[in-house]
């Protein structure tokens, strides 16, 4: 079954990237995806619907694109959404100033404890955390685990390190010191690559740990993916831990990783792919799951779902319809354009279960969309 609103109805979709310093640009210079902005060409309407959203950088490429496909399709509510950072989407879903919330890490408990009534997660994409670098002349690196989690706890401090050369024979690594360059802000994409630093690191595990704001032992910090792209490309000599589109837009390149497997993998679809197929037995009812570090020769260990975070009571029946309408275009339809933004679509055993959940979604005891 596919769900499609209104073709009577008139969708104006906006998307809004809150962390822009200027025009296509983050505030240090990174290109960030152009905000769409049809309700300036769509005069709203008596029965037009509003619907507000906040929260993850890491799916906002593929945000925007969704919003602007959607609305060939019809128009009739205006999505307004505030690419802030998962930390914030979570805040602001829970004192519900917003429709809807957007984070890469799931909720823990301590967080679902604060809501009011029931949420449910909804899985949209599948992404990749790269571990993104300036060296001038060195378009291939080489990392293993260890050497990962040494440069972000600031014990490896030169490129040439003897460790970092033996990893990249023919490599000419310069003798700069190394600058890590992380997220400043409340962040899914921080939370996904300290869980995957605290699963192979002990060390990083005890004196650090995993969340969506941790204290980098070593380092300068950047607001969003869209900061720290920006700081990475003009400042020779730095790394940091970027969402796969971010990377590929700019430009910047990035390390093949050693996976579990103990083989190097680069970020790729198939290895985002790999990784979530590894891990779909451990797949819990309510559809939070990790697939850092997952099983697998060809599984990339620093991958990671995103998610949109919604009541599963909807105060208001109409904006409730128009937003089960969109999500469940967005699990179907709206899956083809996550590849050439590299994004990779969701498994089908996922979409059948995420179909599931969104037939849940209810105001009162009617339900949003058909059972079937």
């Amino acid at each position: 079954m596919c769900i499609r609103p209104s073709s009577a109805s008139l969708w104006t979709l906006v998307l809004v990237a809150s962390c822009s310093g200027g025009r296509g640009e983050s505030g240090n210079g990174a290109p960030v995806p152009k905000p769409v902005t049809a309700a300036e060409s769509v005069t709203a309407t008596p029965d037009s619907i509003d619907l507000q959203g906040a929260g993850a950088t890491f799916p906002y490429p593929l945000y925007s694109k969704w919003v602007a496909e959607y609305q060939k399709l019809d128009a009739k509510v205006r999505i307004n959404y505030q690419s802030i950072g998962s930390g914030g989407g979570i805040r602001q879903i829970t004192e519900r100033t917003v429709d809807f919330g957007a984070t890469d890490a799931p909720m823990k408990e301590d967080e679902l404890a604060k809501l009011s009534k029931p949420i449910l997660h909804v899985p949209t994409t599948l992404g990749a955390v790269v571990i993104a670098y300036n060296l001038p002349g060195v378009d291939a690196l080489k990392l293993s685990p260890e050497l990962v989690a040494a440069i972000f706890s600031g014990e490896l401090k030169k490129w040439n390190d003897p460790k970092l050369k033996a990893l990249n024979p023919g490599v000419k690594l310069p003798s700069d010191p190394i600058s890590v360059t992380y997220r400043s802000d409340g962040s899914g994409t921080t939370a996904v690559f300290t869980e995957y630093l605290s699963k192979i690191s002990p060390a990083w595990a005890q004196k650090t740990g995993s969340g969506k704001s941790v204290k980098f032992p070593a380092g300068l910090g950047a607001k969003g993916n869209e900061g720290v792209a920006g700081q990475l490309k003009t400042s020779p000599g730095s790394i940091g831990y970027i969402e796969l589109a971010y990377a590929k837009q700019t430009g910047i390149p990035f390390a093949s990783i050693r996976n579990r497997a103990g083989q190097f993998v680069e970020p790729s679809l198939p290895g985002i792919s790999a990784a979530a197929a590894g891990s779909m037995g451990a797949l819990p009812d309510d559809l939070r799951v990790s697939i850092v570090d997952a099983a697998g020769d060809a599984a990339y260990p620093i991958a990671a779902f995103t998610y949109l975070l919604v009541y599963q009571e909807q105060a208001d029946a109409s904006k409730g319809k128009a937003l089960a309408q969109f999500l469940w275009w967005a699990i179907h339809e709206g899956q083809a354009f996550g590849p050439p933004l590299h994004y990779a679509p969701l498994p089908p055993e996922i979409v059948t279960r995420v179909e599931s959940k969104l037939r849940t979604l209810r105001t009162g005891d009617q339900p949003l969309l058909p059972s079937s």
